[in-house]
């Protein structure tokens, strides 16, 4: 009985010294994201992905930081070294996490990096991949803030392209602020991202 008990306390404290690496590992690289440091904070990404296979979250976050660093990079054998990246470590998250809306929103963003460097060769080829994620990821989750803003976005972004309206999605960016007030990440490293973005949409549309 004495040794099942020692067996027991001895799992436990493996399981709380791997969580609390694990906690510190991700407040560590979020904290140099925050201090302009996103190549450190994707590395200490990654390497807490490999050490937690089973997570979907460091994936997502390596992803995460190599797509919104490719907005604007002119320079297309960098541009496509970082998606290809992003797209590696999205497989992986898909692989643990499936039908995800929140990888399947940083899946379109992905896209629309590509259509964003050059719309006119990528633009007829992802749009509709683009408006297909959006549209699934909508069906799993139409309270997800980061569903709804993204998509009116992109939705914004093309009304504008074709001389449309962008009135209508102005109102869906609304919806998305209104539940950016009530969304409650499942955990603490869980995404939370977008209302800053909502608001600067939202100027725009005034």
């Amino acid at each position: 009985m004495k040794k099942l008990y020692i067996i027991a306390t001895l799992l436990v404290t493996a399981i709380t010294t791997a969580q609390t690496n694990y906690e510190q590992g991700m407040q560590k690289a979020f904290e140099l994201w925050r201090q302009n440091n996103p190549i450190e904070a994707s590395n200490l990404f990654e390497r807490i992905a490999k050490a937690e296979p089973d997570n979907w979250l460091p994936s997502y976050y390596v992803a995460q930081i190599n797509i919104l660093y490719s907005f604007g990079e002119r320079n297309e054998e960098k541009l496509s070294a970082q998606l290809k990246k992003a797209q590696n470590f999205i497989n992986d998250a898909t692989a643990i996490s499936k039908n995800n809306p929140e990888i399947l929103v940083l899946q379109a963003l992905l896209h629309t990096a590509w259509v964003a460097y050059d719309g006119a060769t990528y633009g007829m080829t992802l749009s509709g991949k683009i408006v297909e994620l959006y549209t699934k990821a909508e069906m799993i989750a139409p309270e997800n803030p980061r569903v709804v803003y993204c998509k009116a976005e992109w939705n914004i972004g093309g009304a504008k392209y074709f001389g449309q309206d962008t009135k209508p999605f102005c109102k869906d960016l609304e919806r998305a602020k209104e539940l950016f007030a009530n969304f409650k990440p499942e955990t603490p490293f869980s995404p939370n991202w977008g209302n800053d973005r909502v608001e600067l949409l939202l100027k725009d549309c005034k």
